[in-house]
């Protein structure tokens, strides 16, 4: 998901391109619409639709491949396996290069020439980044490959198609060790083997995810506007003021095409499949003569958003299309496609959870309306939606509603399933012209290079049919009630709190006493599994109290024998930071830390395999990696000029960050398990006084810092970029305090203020856009996000649970007790609070109990 605008250096208003559209007037040609019937391709071109790809290692390989794996040896030097020529397949172009794989490493190297305006493409990666790699098609040649890396980017490589194996297998011969060896597999294989679609049916991924992971599986990607992911139009009422999610009305018939959606058309689409006959014998009979997915109908959604605003112009010849075709409405597109069966443009995965493509935040002059002369500027939105983030909030809603989630496998046959080919799609009005469907054209038997050169043109902007993934009807989801019964019974599966906030429960653990509180609380963190360990073994939840004392306690989010819902077993034998095992003997502070910092949960952060504890605040001005085995600090890394006052550590293991009384952050490569040393990555500047809280989240590359100066910077992580500095509203100088910031998985910025006067906290979007402020009664002394909630706890004792849009309560629990931090358990199964008097509050759900 590509969420976080950044700076555009070389901008262009494009006014050019809309001279160029008013002086052509309204007669010039529409390149948004595809043809009709696109020209035939020579017969030696086509193939047999059922022709499978034969160009994957059988599945005994992959498993000697896994079997086979070498320890792993530091020491060994950098040595090359493959070089091959290829193409780097971007949304802007295709870069020719070439492609080096070492034992280490990867390399692109761009081979074009080298001009002054032109950005270069040159790239590497480590292999132990490399997480995935997937088989793809580029104009329905099966000879890509794309490559997935361990923080989320991705690359799209083309090669020739006897190439592509050779690269693979080589990737394989590397055995990079976080490598997932059945990505390389055949979709509906992979579909099997990757066990989401079960994941799906029991709930525990929800819609938006299961149609990401369809998507990607079947081909679709972010790199190619021909396969880009697809997503269904789940909504049918675009006029009311409210939105009415328990009324069927609401919604589209999902077990129809868009085409056929309205009945009105059903008598049109058949009339055109039995009236066509190719002369020729070739084309075989289709519904429609457009396609539900294409780069013209990408653009057409993207058109205020860079670089697809350029590449829309460049699509129309170097102007922009007449305002009246553009898209400005969501309804008024809504209805055209109803009006006829000839458009039959699907959604992409934008309409649910990217608000600025609604925005023409750019200014382009996109025209005026030809009834109305009005300007088009934002999309105009329905009734129902206050704004653009709005709009967003409430579609992505109605796609987990209990009507879409009941009826979405209808629509998965038709675009991945049985109803995409043969007699089932005829039956289901679901054919389309025959060059979109996989392995339909063989490219490599054109010789002409014009001709061949026209033909991929052709297909890359008809659109291409994903990979068929599966040829029996997908299974139903079960209903809401079931799945969280079936997840309260498991040992397994848990359900996120959020889904059932009424039947919440509060449980309290006495860890330690009110004399040393704990002052930090790790999430629950695994230690490395083996690739045949399937069931479920305890979690490490690391504590800190505030004489240094340190507590290694097992957490499972389930409990056999009672009704409390989780297990948790107290350290008895706390750790000392000192090393010393008698509590009694161990000072109330560590002669490490400096005299000026008051221990706080901001000092500490625990590695993704819980081996190591990396610790701030010492008096040298040093991040320290204490060891839980061997019981002592093993490493002592001084990058900051002042006493460092925060760490936090990102969601996939990779990056920690720092902040420091310099007014600096600092971004850390941690991604080493073996290496205990974090290595400076990255200086981040841009705050005038102390630095006192931070987050990062590396799969959207950002880092941000809150300070003493009042602001909020964020930051890019791997450039070093300050992109935004945010402000808390509403707080009266002189500037506020930031006290705490928390980044969610869709890239919301939270974080915590305070003045003189009040206690206040705020929500950003990654673009930084301000979602919600509030005044709360008591000071803030820690937040998280779990879902598309924020929860803040305080010195009052008070927990709440608010909407990140709006910050709407929803779950309130008053404690009575001084709260020191919160946490969130992986899937969001539970919170849990260290309070001033010693114990751990839990919240969560109950066992069922069979009751």
């Amino acid at each position: 998901m590509r969420l976080k605008l950044c700076p555009n250096y070389h901008f262009d208003n494009h006014q050019n391109a809309s001279n160029l559209r008013d002086n052509a007037g309204s007669g010039i040609k529409c390149m948004m619409d595809c043809p009709e019937i696109p020209p035939c391709m020579p017969q030696v071109a086509v193939r047999s639709l059922v022709e499978e790809d034969g160009e994957m290692l059988p599945d005994e390989d992959i498993a000697s491949y896994k079997m086979n794996y070498p320890e792993e040896d530091n020491e060994r030097k950098e040595k090359l396996v493959l070089s091959v020529d290829c193409q780097l397949v971007t949304l802007m172009s295709v870069i020719k290069g070439r492609l080096v794989i070492s034992t280490t490493h990867a390399y692109f190297h761009d081979l074009t020439p080298i001009t002054e305006d032109c950005d270069r493409h040159d790239f590497k990666w480590s292999m132990t980044k490399l997480r995935d790699v997937y088989l793809r098609r580029y104009n329905l040649r099966r000879s890509a490959l794309e490559f997935f890396l361990m923080d989320q980017s991705n690359y799209f490589l083309n090669f020739t198609t006897k190439i592509r194996l050779k690269v693979l297998t080589s990737i394989y011969s590397v055995h990079p060790p976080n490598f997932s060896f059945n990505s390389s597999r055949h979709p509906q294989d992979l579909l099997r083997k990757s066990g989401c679609t079960q994941k799906w049916v029991n709930r525990e991924i929800s819609n938006f995810e299961y149609l990401m992971q369809l998507n990607t599986i079947a081909g679709r990607t972010y790199n190619d506007l021909s396969q880009y992911p697809v997503f269904p139009w789940v909504l049918a009422d675009y006029k009311s003021k409210e939105l009415d999610l328990n009324d069927p009305k609401t919604f589209r018939d999902l077990s129809r095409p868009v085409g056929v959606v309205n009945p009105n058309n059903e008598a049109d689409v058949q009339a055109k499949y039995r009236n066509f006959e190719d002369p020729n014998g070739v084309i075989e009979k289709f519904h429609y003569g457009t396609h539900y997915s294409n780069s013209a109908g990408v653009l057409h959604y993207l058109v205020r958003v860079e670089p697809f605003t350029s590449l829309h112009i460049e699509l129309q010849s170097g102007r922009f299309d007449v305002a009246d075709r553009q898209f400005h409405s969501i309804a008024q597109t809504w209805k055209l496609l109803m009006d006829t069966p000839n458009d039959v443009k699907e959604l992409i995965p934008e309409f649910f959870y990217f608000p600025e493509f609604l925005k023409n935040m750019n200014k382009f002059d996109l025209g005026r309306l030809q009834s109305s002369k009005e300007r088009i500027g934002d999309v105009i939105l329905p009734p129902w939606a206050d704004s653009p983030e709005d709009f967003i909030y409430k579609h992505r809603k109605a796609l987990e509603s209990d009507y879409v989630s009941n009826h979405l496998h209808e629509w998965i046959d038709l675009i991945f399933g049985y109803k995409q080919k043969g007699q089932a799609a005829v039956d289901a009005m679901n054919v389309f012209y025959y060059c979109s469907y996989e392995g339909a054209v063989d490219l490599d038997a054109i010789v002409d290079p014009i001709e061949r050169e026209a033909v991929e043109g052709m297909i890359n902007n008809f659109g291409q049919t994903p990979s068929q993934l599966l040829k029996e009807p997908h299974p139903v989801r079960l209903s809401l009630d079931k799945a969280l019964e079936k997840m309260m019974k498991s040992d397994h599966k848990k359900p996120d709190l959020t889904m059932m906030l009424s039947e919440l429960f509060t449980f309290y653990v006495e860890i330690t006493d009110n004399k040393h509180p704990m002052v930090f609380l790790s999430p629950p963190r695994s230690g490395s599994k083996g690739l045949l360990q399937t069931f479920m073994t305890d979690d490490t939840l690391v504590t800190v109290c505030d004489n240094s004392l340190i507590g290694r306690h097992s957490w499972l989010p389930y409990d056999r024998h009672s009704n409390k819902g989780f297990t948790l077993e107290v350290d008895q034998s706390h750790i000392l930071l000192k090393g010393k095992k008698d509590p009694n003997a161990y000072p109330m502070r560590s002669s490490s830390y400096h005299p000026s910092i008051e221990m706080n949960s901001h000092l500490f952060a625990v590695s993704h395999d819980a081996k190591y504890l990396f610790t701030a605040g010492h008096w040298d001005y040093s991040v320290k990696t204490f060891s839980f085995s061997k019981n002592k600090y093993v490493s002592s890394v001084i990058r900051h000029f002042d006493v460092v006052t925060c760490l936090a550590l990102d969601s996939c293991g990779w990056y920690m960050i720092s902040g420091s009384k310099d007014c600096t952050s600092v971004v850390w490569d941690v991604s080493n398990a073996n290496n205990t040393n974090p290595k400076p990555f990255q200086t981040l500047l841009g705050h005038d006084l102390p630095i006192i809280c931070v987050a990062i989240a590396t799969e959207l590359d950002m880092a941000v810092s809150g300070s003493q100066d009042g602001t909020v910077n964020v930051y890019s992580i791997h450039q070093g970029l300050l992109v935004h500095c945010l402000t808390p509203l509403g707080c009266v100088s002189p500037p506020s305090i930031i006290t705490f910031v928390a980044i969610s998985f869709q890239g919301h910025i939270a974080f915590s203020a305070k003045d003189k006067k009040n206690h206040s906290v705020h929500v950003f979007s990654c673009n930084g856009d301000n979602l919600g402020s509030k005044y709360v009664a008591a000071q803030v002394t820690g937040i998280t996000t779990i879902g598309d909630c924020l929860v803040v706890v305080d010195d009052a004792g008070d927990l709440t649970l608010s909407r990140l849009l709006g910050l709407h309560p929803v779950y309130d629990v008053p404690l009575h007790v001084p709260i020191q931090t919160v946490v969130a358990t992986p899937g969001n199964t539970h919170l849990l609070a260290p309070l001033r008097d010693g114990k751990i509050v839990v919240i969560g759900l109950p066992n069922s109990n069979n009751n």
